[in-house]
């Protein structure tokens, strides 16, 4: 019987980002990759410890707040669920600030949402440094 290290399926504080510096980084030189109904944006950087994500949704799409909320929740349950992948990436010193913005109109099925985010993160790993 083989021992596999458990994974630790959660999303602390420490991995969200919410440093404005970083986010201006982020925004300002980071390229981006759209899986409709989310955008990817990302940034790698050799000076933070671990990746960072961050969610949103426009509020021009969405009026109302539940809406932007329930999306947000959803989005950071599918990243919850699947950025363990993101150790298998290639270079183990380089982490990512990632921002997941929903494009879309209306709202995806949870689904829809999580198939967006996993291939997000594999494109994630397959980034050439």
């Amino acid at each position: 019987m083989t021992i596999h290290a458990a994974v630790r399926k959660t999303f602390p504080k420490r991995e969200r980002l919410h440093q404005q510096k970083l986010i201006k980084a982020l925004f300002d030189q980071g390229k981006s990759y759209n899986f409709f109904p989310i955008k990817l944006v990302y940034l790698p950087s050799s000076e933070i410890t671990r990746h960072q994500a961050l969610f949103t949704v426009p509020r021009r799409n969405f009026k109302k707040a539940v809406d932007r909320n329930r999306i947000k929740r959803q989005m950071r349950e599918a990243y919850r669920l699947h950025k363990h992948q993101l150790s298998y990436s290639p270079s183990k010193d380089v982490h990512f600030l990632q921002a997941y913005i929903y494009i879309a109109r209306k709202q995806a099925p949870y689904q829809d949402i999580e198939s967006k985010i996993k291939g997000s993160i594999g494109r994630l790993i397959k980034v050439k440094l």
